[in-house]
């Protein structure tokens, strides 16, 4: 449901390629497929934010957000946030959970989430970068450390018996 320019404030949104004007409840223009902009913006930051959002691909927009990787501060999931713009794909940054750095400072791990259409494409690109959250070594099996654990406690008692049997 596109309109033209004379009907602004009941379509607020515009398409920066075709100049239709949208409602709210698009987020890309049907036509050409263009990320759409509010109407009206002509600042620096409007036409910074038009060409980020040229870049991304509808495909990889749909669907619920998932974490793609995990970036140790702001400064470092910003990076893998325009890495994978670059590639098309939007996506969020977000403190990791459990952290209790305030919101204002940029310490503290971040977590990068995109759509999941878009996580095969940012899973194969940030493993291609060695950035993303791929297969993770395996610890210590849990058995056989309780197993070490309790022949080390069974040892220190043994020592402790024996001094007390060659003392007492």
């Amino acid at each position: 449901m596109s309109r033209r320019a004379d009907d602004d404030t009941r379509y607020p949104l515009v398409c920066p390629r075709c100049a239709t004007h949208h409602g709210l409840d698009e987020r890309f223009c049907p036509d050409c497929g263009t990320p759409l902009t509010y109407h009206g913006r002509r600042d620096t930051t409007s036409d910074e934010l038009v060409q980020r959002a040229r870049k991304i691909d509808r495909r990889f927009s749909e669907g619920d957000l998932v974490t793609v990787a995990t970036g140790r501060n702001q400064a470092e999931a910003d990076f893998i946030a325009n890495l994978l713009l670059e590639a098309g794909v939007a996506s969020l940054v977000r403190r990791s959970r459990g952290f209790d750095v305030p919101d204002m400072l940029a310490a503290g791990p971040r977590d990068v989430l995109v759509a999941a259409s878009g996580e095969a494409v940012a899973r194969e690109m940030l493993l291609g970068a060695k950035l993303g959250d791929g297969p993770r070594a395996a610890g210590p099996d849990p058995r056989r450390l309780l197993a070490a654990l309790l022949l080390a406690a069974c040892l220190g008692a043994l020592i402790v018996w024996a001094g007390i049997a060659l003392h007492g």
